[in-house]
């Protein structure tokens, strides 16, 4: 519901509005807030509906004070196409006889209502957004629920995605979904000082010797990764030994070599990696070749319904500017 998102955005810098400072870079003015930017339709949009999406496109205004310099044309222009998009969206929902159940209009206020810190925050809110009036506020919200019911009738609906899409998709690009061999592990590595005698090579052999002991009574994860912050000294012991997934030529050849002989879960013997003793446990080894379609659907699901309902907006907001009078002020 973006619109309600929008509004929200905009209140949590109701103070910096009232003191003429919020979005100084769009506003120039808070009294301007009322000040016509486009007419859809003979329909007007304000500077607040403008000010509105740009705060939602950037919602970061408040900590940088307004809006950057360098990146408020684009956003200006970004939300002046949005609210113009979704002032036709809405009087196509009109013209189609489309309605909102009074009940739903109630339970969507209360819920917006608890999104404010203090009543004295919301207060606050409806006199800039609704000129003090419960009635005006309530308006708008019918109004945001109308688009948000339209876009799913005309986007969400017909952006959808069905698995035979997905996987033909899949069988038509298998070279996007091939992966090279990689290898999950935790370490553990004593290091002895730079340039150290013979004995503190013998005590640094001796605690990693000790190390390996209990490397390999550990049972799982959690217990290698705790024992890793324990004793080892390289810079992966802040992250229970967790060298993440990494492609076999990330890692030294002794190590790959030996990850090729182990099964997940197995702890290594010491191995000499130039002056430092190192024990690695195996989390995971994934061959070379195809990722699974099973495995490969949520990423490119997510992906290509992103893509698919860009597309679909795209044409809609073309659709319905057909034909539409818009002026932008």
């Amino acid at each position: 519901m973006k619109f309600l998102a929008g509004i929200a955005t905009l209140v949590l810098t109701t103070s910096m509005i009232a003191g003429a400072q919020v979005a100084s870079h769009a506003t120039g003015n808070a009294q301007d807030l009322d000040k016509p930017v486009a007419r859809v339709n003979g329909a007007v949009l304000t500077q607040r509906d403008l000010l509105r999406q740009m705060a939602e496109m950037f919602p970061y205004s408040e900590q940088h004070g307004g809006f950057p310099k360098d990146m408020e044309p684009q956003i200006r222009r970004g939300a002046m196409d949005m609210i113009i998009f979704n002032e036709l969206a809405y009087q196509e929902a009109k013209r189609r006889g489309m309605t909102v159940a009074p009940a739903r209009v109630t339970r969507t206020a209360t819920k917006f209502r608890k999104r404010f810190p203090s009543a004295q925050v919301y207060k606050q809110f409806l006199q800039l957004e609704a000129n003090g009036s419960q009635k005006v506020l309530r308006s708008k919200i019918e109004r945001a629920l109308l688009i948000e019911d339209f876009l799913k009738i005309e986007v969400t609906a017909k952006a959808r995605l069905t698995q035979t899409q997905l996987k033909k998709y899949y069988d038509s690009n298998g070279q996007k979904f091939e992966r090279k061999e990689t290898f999950h592990i935790q370490s553990i590595s004593v290091i002895p000082p730079e340039g150290a005698n013979a004995e503190a090579l013998k005590q640094a052999r001796g605690k990693a010797e000790e190390a390996v002991k209990k490397a390999k009574a550990t049972k799982n994860y959690e217990e290698f990764g705790l024992l890793a912050e324990k004793v080892s000294e390289d810079d992966f012991r802040v992250n229970m030994g967790d060298h993440k997934p990494v492609g076999f030529d990330q890692l030294p050849p002794e190590i790959v070599k030996t990850a090729k002989s182990m099964k997940p879960g197995d702890v290594s013997d010491l191995i000499q990696l130039g002056n430092a003793y190192t024990i690695f446990r195996l989390v995971a080894h994934t061959p070379a070749g195809k990722v699974p379609f099973a495995e490969a659907k949520p990423k490119l699901g997510n992906e290509l319904q992103k893509e698919r309902t860009e597309q679909v907006r795209a044409a809609l907001g073309k659709t319905l500017r057909s034909g539409a009078k818009i002026e932008k002020l």
